[in-house]
């Protein structure tokens, strides 16, 4: 099934027009939909998706055909609420709501947006406990936007701080990471190390960090 598929068949689950048109925009224009399925394909391994929203990457990796156990997570109940309702029509989907610095379970794990949400020193704890879940074989992707001199970054961080006035986003702070303080952690620790740009048509200055932990032995970054 193609991106535009996958989109119009999420959209039509959702219960406002609101909600419908935020999806297939947000589908059919963000790269890391096709991202994040490209690099989780012919995985069976447990996954655990950090700030998981109305849980639309879940359905898209479904509509994809990817089968693994998927628990999401989210702090914002009332978006948890519209992924339950609509993720009890598939299988292995579990969308809870709480804080994403718990404890993470073993697997794989999505933290797409998430991180400049919270301060340094949490970046770091955070980062640690997914450097600590990921198993063998597993893999850890993170699309964060990176602080730096761009343009790309000026206009990302003003978006950002509109969707927190109008109260889209309840967020405590915005604390964007370097692209090393992301990469370091994972480094460190023997991952295979994979950093893009992923800005597709937008303008923001967003990155995708694919970390995989190899089956045995080591690896250079």
């Amino acid at each position: 099934m193609n991106r535009d598929d996958a989109a119009r068949r999420i959209a039509r689950q959702l219960p406002t027009h609101f909600l419908r048109g935020y999806a297939l925009t947000k589908i059919r224009t963000d790269p890391v939909y096709a991202a994040v399925a490209e690099r989780l394909r012919g995985s069976s391994a447990p996954l655990f998706d950090i700030g998981c929203g109305i849980g639309l990457m879940e359905l898209y990796l479904r509509e994809s055909g990817m089968t693994m156990p998927i628990i999401g997570i989210d702090h914002d109940t009332g978006k948890v609420e519209v992924a339950r309702k609509i993720g009890a029509r598939y299988d292995d989907l579990d969308f809870r709501s709480g804080d994403a610095r718990v404890a993470i379970p073993p697997g794989s794990v999505l933290a797409l947006d998430v991180l400049h949400y919270f301060s340094t020193m949490e970046q770091a704890a955070l980062l640690q406990t997914i450097v600590e879940a990921v198993p063998p074989g597993g893999v850890a992707i993170i699309r964060d936007a990176v602080r730096d001199r761009s343009f790309r970054y000026r206009l990302t961080r003003a978006q950002e701080a509109f969707s927190r006035a109008v109260r889209w986003l309840k967020a405590e702070r915005l604390n964007f990471p370097t692209r090393e303080s992301i990469v370091d952690p994972f480094r460190d620790n023997g991952f295979d190390v994979e950093v893009q740009p992923l800005w597709g048509r937008t303008p923001f200055n967003n990155y995708l960090f694919v970390f995989r932990r190899p089956e045995s032995g080591s690896t250079s970054a």
